[in-house]
């Protein structure tokens, strides 16, 4: 896949843009965006990816245009499972709901830079080292097992125990305020700069995105080894994600089993990188050095695992929440049901008292 400069260039100035017209247009004056306001973004940057998906199928062909879309989904899965992550930092800090946009559009900017570098890292080993997707291979495979562990024992309340370690870290390093200032990420208190909480609320951002990326990063290369692929896809995947907060801040709870889904997609991607790998082996101690004959799994084969696992793990906690609310609600009438009968018993015991008390007047 040759890609010239002036496209690099090009599509960086223009998701450069994208990111300067949503901080103006919508993160410059604080406010809560509405779900109508959140839902026409989110499917208008969806649409963008779809768009420029088929602009790559266009120019450099069905494979190249089916890699991207294959990563593209998965990153924007990861994407969303890393959104709980999100909404813990923002009740850690209690940030303001009107000021939560800039923190996020901050981060979101945050994490593509650090993605970047990553990326071209990621490229640079690839190209020096055809041994390194052993590694990746292995690390997803570790990933995958540590994320499938931890949704089993209740992975959210690990989640929240690790940003609590960060948040307490920072605020031992740096000087900061638990008072807000508007909007503001400095202010001044008896002559002295501080970070507001937003500040410090980045900081973390920051910190959870850099580990975000040793997951993602690995993940789509395992998809593709064109880096322009890999960039954009990131790019396209975390574009739209300030506006998915807000959209589906309630549906994260009812995605129960989006992590164990996630395990399977990083599992599946893991055993394809050490295929891969395998299959141009040069490492002297396996097969002597010489390319080890295992099948390769395509990119079609990978979009449809991916899709299926996504579809399925969705349905699936949609029905047991579902099922769950309607044995709650259930439960709940039945209570109500029980404190009726109490009542009207307690309403009988009452009228008859007073009835035999009335008799007893009479006599």
């Amino acid at each position: 896949m040759n890609v010239p400069m002036w496209i690099w260039l090009v599509t960086i100035g223009v998701i450069i843009a994208l990111f300067v017209f949503d901080f103006y247009s919508h993160v410059r004056t604080p406010h809560a965006p509405t779900l109508r306001e959140s839902g026409m973004w989110s499917a208008i940057y969806i649409g963008f990816a779809i768009i420029f998906g088929f602009v790559v199928m266009g120019v450099w062909g069905t494979r190249y245009g089916g890699e991207y879309f294959a990563g593209f989904i998965t990153e924007k899965a990861l994407s969303v499972d890393n959104l709980f992550i999100f909404v813990v930092i923002m009740a850690a800090f209690s940030i303001p709901r009107e000021y939560q946009q800039k923190v996020l559009l901050i981060g979101i900017a945050m994490a593509l830079v650090m993605r970047g570098i990553f990326i071209a890292a990621g490229a640079a080993a690839i190209n020096t080292f055809s041994w390194v997707f052993y590694l990746f291979g292995i690390f997803l495979l570790y990933t995958a097992f540590k994320l499938l562990q931890d949704a089993m024992s209740g992975g959210h309340e690990s989640a929240e125990q690790k940003e609590s370690k960060i948040i307490q870290f920072a605020r031992k390093v740096l000087p900061t305020t638990e008072t807000y200032d508007g909007d503001r990420i400095i202010t001044k208190i008896d002559g002295k700069r501080v970070l507001t909480p937003l500040a410090l609320a980045l900081v973390v951002i920051g910190l959870t995105d850099l580990l975000f990326a040793l997951d993602s990063i690995p993940a789509i290369y395992g998809l593709t080894r064109e880096p322009y692929i890999v960039f954009t896809a990131n790019a396209f995947a975390l574009m739209g994600l300030r506006q998915l907060f807000f959209l589906i801040g309630g549906l994260l709870e009812r995605l129960v089993y989006l992590s164990h889904g996630l395990s399977i997609i990083l599992g599946f991607i893991g055993v394809k990188l050490i295929l891969h790998a395998l299959h141009e082996n040069e490492l002297g101690f396996i097969n002597g050095g010489e390319h080890v004959a295992v099948p390769e799994i395509s990119t079609g084969l990978s979009m449809l695992i991916i899709v299926s696992v996504l579809v399925i793990v969705t349905v699936a906690s949609l029905v047991k929440t579902r099922h769950e609310k309607i044995e709650l609600d259930e439960e709940n009438a039945a209570e109500e049901r029980a404190t009726e009968e109490r009542a009207a018993e307690d309403r009988a015991a009452v009228e008859s008292a007073r009835e035999r008390s009335s008799e007893d007047d009479r006599t």
